[in-house]
């Protein structure tokens, strides 16, 4: 059986730019993380199913392309990182069973076409394959879904990883832009007192985790390190997948004084 993973996508394009923002070296962990994920694995997987915090629905979605195309949802960066190019292959036959396995739990779920991989997703992808030769399949958020709504949609999509299918979550256990490069301990104290609390919620037992999860904002430092949840929503759906298997922290790093963490259950 395959893992799940909530992993951290970074910022922008940040592995393609000639001069990555951020002091010297901070996005160093976070690469050499990304591009050992697949040689972690206890076997290679037949497809991928990615859920970004940069897909949002008003119900859970899938990209039923062939070959999807590349969506640059970032601004502000270098023009050679708006021709970057990702053609792994798309993953319909995945969509059909996703689609049925939500249709068993009662949960509705669209097929798209035209979308195109985010960021969220070829960006840590040309990491982790970069020979761009593994299916992905790009599943949205349910948009104003509660935690207990996407834990439920990850316990419905559990037997994927029997199948052979990998469910990664892409987003960021610390998002908050506005504080981001801000160097005063009153952006730094509440980032650290939530990746500890995010941390010690992932490795209890399953029946915590998820009680746990529920209640994440009445974490200490949660409302500062998300002002908004959608990044560290994929967490919750991937943590459902996880059933009872044990989550325990796989990458632990900084960038620009902030922790980042990435969990895997299994």
């Amino acid at each position: 059986m395959l893992p799940t993973l909530f992993i951290p996508h970074g910022g922008g394009p940040w592995p393609f730019m000639d001069k990555a923002f951020g002091p010297p070296g901070m996005w160093d962990g976070l690469r050499a993380f990304l591009s050992g994920l697949a040689a972690s694995l206890p076997a290679r997987p037949k497809a991928v199913l990615a859920i970004s915090a940069h897909w949002e629905t008003p119900r859970p979605a899938v990209d039923t392309d062939a070959a999807p195309a590349m969506l640059y949802d970032y601004y502000g960066f270098p023009e050679h990182t708006y021709r970057l190019e990702y053609p792994a292959p798309g993953a319909p036959q995945l969509a059909g069973r996703v689609r049925d396995l939500l249709a068993k739990a009662a949960l509705p779920c669209d097929g798209v076409t035209g979308r195109g991989f985010d960021h969220g997703v070829f960006i840590p992808f040309m990491l982790i394959y970069p020979q761009a030769d593994m299916p992905i399949l790009q599943m949205s958020l349910q948009k104003h879904a509660s935690v207990a709504e996407h834990l439920a949609i990850g316990r419905a999509l559990a037997p994927l990883r029997e199948e052979g299918v990998l469910i990664v979550g892409s987003g960021m256990s610390y998002h908050n832009l506005r504080e981001f490069f801000s160097p005063s301990d009153a952006a730094r104290e509440p980032a650290a007192q939530f990746d500890d609390w995010l941390s010690r919620a992932i490795e209890a037992a399953p029946r915590e985790r998820e009680a746990a999860l529920i209640d994440w904002r009445k974490a200490p430092g949660a409302k500062q390190s998300h002002p908004t949840p959608e990044h560290l929503e994929p967490l919750f759906v991937v943590a459902g997948a996880a059933g009872e298997d044990v989550g325990r922290r796989v990458f632990s790093g900084e960038l620009a004084g902030k922790p980042v963490s990435g969990f895997r259950f299994g």
